[in-house]
């Protein structure tokens, strides 16, 4: 009993993409993008709207075909654009997660709308964005981080900067490496840092990537 009795041949087409689109976005995010951030939320957005772009935008141009529309490609284009613009209103998305986004969506739209292109040649272009990706990602080295409101700013100015990390990894535990001096509040005493260390495996990093200024209930509130 042959496969083709229950399904079409454009349908069995679609899946055999969608396996490879999921196969590359996989590596993209388990392997090269997960590792550092330890984001889970993220993790999930990602697969999740890699899937959802990607039968979209596939079955959108078979519906459009079935009209007799010739603005498949112009429709795949313009759910790359909407989807990639695409902001959350909960917290700002930092710029890595932001890329891997973008990067996920173009691949998505690129494995739907490429019916006509041989699978050699989709699977090539995919692995050459991963490939790019990897060598990124292994030559900048980005380390963890955590947002501190500190309130020793004694402490801040650079001729105490040996001073300020010893008391930063004596008070936070971690093994500081560098500080990243943000917005100061002098009413307050206190300053916003930005706090890079080397991890040794237990550290959670943080679960929002915010700036390095104080919000406006922060500055609006009173001591």
């Amino acid at each position: 009993m042959e496969i083709t009795q229950y399904f079409t041949h454009d349908y069995l087409n679609m899946l055999v993409r969608l396996l490879i689109c999921l196969a590359i976005n996989f590596v993209l995010v388990d392997r090269l993008y997960y590792p550092k951030s330890k984001r889970r939320d993220f993790y999930f957005t990602f697969i999740l709207i890699n899937i959802a772009i990607f039968l979209l935008v596939f079955f959108m141009i078979f519906v459009l075909e079935d009209m007799k529309a010739k603005t498949s490609m112009g429709i795949g284009i313009g759910l790359f654009g909407i989807f990639s613009i695409m902001r959350y209103r909960t917290d700002t998305m930092p710029v890595r997660e932001m890329t891997y986004l973008f990067l996920i969506v173009a691949l998505s739209v690129v494995n739907a709308v490429s019916i006509s292109i041989p699978l050699f040649e989709l699977v090539f272009t995919d692995l050459l964005v991963v490939a790019v990706t990897w060598v990124c990602e292994l030559r900048l080295r980005v380390k963890p981080s955590k947002l501190i409101q500190y309130d020793r700013i004694n402490l801040i100015t650079p001729e105490h900067r040996d001073e300020l990390i010893d008391d930063l990894r004596r008070r936070t535990g971690l093994n500081v490496s560098s500080v990243e001096v943000g917005a100061i509040d002098f009413l307050r005493d206190s300053a916003m840092l930005r706090v890079y260390y080397t991890p040794s495996g237990t550290e959670a990093p943080d679960t929002v990537d915010s700036k390095l200024k104080f919000s406006r209930e922060d500055l609006s509130s009173t001591l």
